[in-house]
């Protein structure tokens, strides 16, 4: 399984000197799995160099699934300008959760909306199509790849994701908050065993957690601590607060490899290859 990050970021995008190194743009990830399909994690500001890198080296159609943990906007404020989605002979799934009373559709065709942009999400050319799943639901992609949802603890709900691929397992776990006395037994049961458990980083203090307990997000000590639980074999921090620089990110990582040692930063370019043979740098 081919995994690259486009977006390791949450909140929104923070371009600039201090986020040079780990990235500025909010959740995006690829992946290719052993028969070669396409799926993208989120649709974050990530997803527009993602887009502009398909169509380079891609000059035929392109077929993917673009999975939606949730609709915050830091998750899908990409999808507008995803490049290839004004290509007409480009096709994608869209995959997420129906949620506050409205289809998925409707949600993410809410940012057309001409107040916010010029164009309209019916005038997309690609073929587009949506699949709204519940908790506890699996999905197949392609002839070798099985997803399993599964509803995490965030305001309004956010799908985790159990990725298996010929034999190989990958737990997307991106916006979670746990609770003081457990851990959400929904991201113990997708990261149980994984090769690779990308989770919630964003506060760099458990006192910024305790301040901001509604935002549903996680320390990386939690994400360390479940790692361990959960028996995973690697863990990816991500969705690093917008107020984390660099040295502050790296400076959590050096933290979180004396509790959990097979640990690493997502970072923006990153590629790997799943079975890990080593950390990257």
């Amino acid at each position: 399984m081919y995994i690259r990050f486009w977006g390791v970021r949450g909140t929104i995008p923070t371009p600039g000197p201090d986020t040079i190194r780990v990235g500025g743009n909010t959740a995006c990830v690829e992946i290719r799995t052993s028969d070669d399909q396409l799926i993208i994690l989120d649709a974050g500001s990530g997803i527009l160099p993602i887009g502009k890198h398909l169509l380079k080296n891609n000059p035929g159609r392109i077929i993917g699934s673009i999975l939606i943990s949730h609709t915050h906007w830091d998750h899908i404020q990409g999808f507008p300008f995803f490049a290839p989605v004004w290509g007409r002979s480009n096709r994608f799934v869209l995959v997420g959760r129906k949620r506050v009373g409205q289809r998925l559709e409707e949600i993410v065709a809410g940012q057309f909306l001409e107040p916010y942009l010029p164009f309209a999400y019916k005038s997309l050319p690609a073929d587009l199509l949506v699949k709204e799943v519940s908790d506890g639901e699996s999905i197949i992609i392609g002839e070798n790849t099985r997803v399993e949802v599964a509803l995490m603890n965030h305001p309004g709900g956010c799908l985790g994701f159990r990725i298996e691929d010929a034999g190989v397992v990958l737990a997307y776990c991106s916006d979670v908050g746990h609770d003081n006395d457990q851990f959400d037994p929904a991201v113990l049961k997708l990261a149980q065993n994984a090769d690779l458990l990308i989770h919630d980083s964003h506060f760099g203090t458990t006192e910024e957690r305790n301040l901001r307990s509604d935002w549903g997000h996680s320390t990386w000590m939690e994400a360390a601590q479940v790692a361990i639980e959960a028996g995973v074999k690697n863990l990816g921090l991500f969705h690093y607060s917008p107020d984390l620089s660099d040295d502050a990110v790296e400076q959590i990582l050096n933290k979180t490899q004396q509790i959990f040692p097979r640990t690493f930063l997502t970072r923006e370019g990153l590629e790997i290859d799943l079975p890990l043979s080593q950390l990257p740098e």
